[in-house]
């Protein structure tokens, strides 16, 4: 088993998106083998369809530029990548978890599947790290990512709200309990 531990990063606005639509526009991952080693990673800027200008919220809150986005492809190109990334023949592991901190990442993939048309049956082995995270350590309130981080006793390295700083900080607290995950 290896374990795609991935963030995303949206378009976001100060209150309701325009058209109602939130897009993908950073996917950022490590891939995990069962060992608890970081063997690989993967990042891309997405190019936003249906909202192609970022807010100045957007930017402030990721440092993701509207020049970073233009420069991108469009999801459906960079989620076959990103796919063809965790399927990597050179990997020894075939099967594979999707693991992300909340339920809002897997739904903005489902949101954005839906949006350009395309099957999403990859996504079906995917865990809440998040949500076991706190049952883990029976916690009721849900703290976010940064401060669990350093509650677990690691540095937060990166630009928070970076897909793939998030996700390479997330990975630390994932191999620390590696043995604990359901997925």
């Amino acid at each position: 088993m290896k374990y795609i531990i991935y963030d995303l990063e949206a378009t976001c606005w100060r209150g309701r998106p325009p058209k109602g639509v939130n897009e993908i526009i950073e996917i950022g991952a490590v891939k995990v083998n069962r060992y608890g080693e970081v063997v690989s990673a993967f990042d891309k800027f997405i190019k936003p369809l249906v909202n192609p200008t970022l807010s100045s919220f957007c930017t402030y809150l990721t440092s993701i530029t509207q020049e970073q986005v233009d420069g991108a492809k469009l999801f459906d190109v960079v989620v076959m990548q990103f796919q063809d990334w965790i399927n990597d023949d050179d990997d020894e592991e075939e099967e594979y978890a999707l693991c992300a901190w909340g339920k809002f990442d897997k739904q903005l993939l489902i949101n954005d599947h839906n949006l350009h048309k395309l099957e999403y049956d990859w996504l079906e082995r995917h865990a809440d790290i998040k949500n076991q995270y706190h049952k883990l350590k029976n916690m009721r309130k849900h703290g976010g990512l940064k401060a669990t981080v350093k509650k677990e006793g690691f540095e937060f390295d990166g630009i928070h709200h970076r897909a793939i700083a998030d996700a390479e900080n997330l990975a630390k607290i994932f191999i620390k309990y590696l043995d604990d995950w359901v997925v």
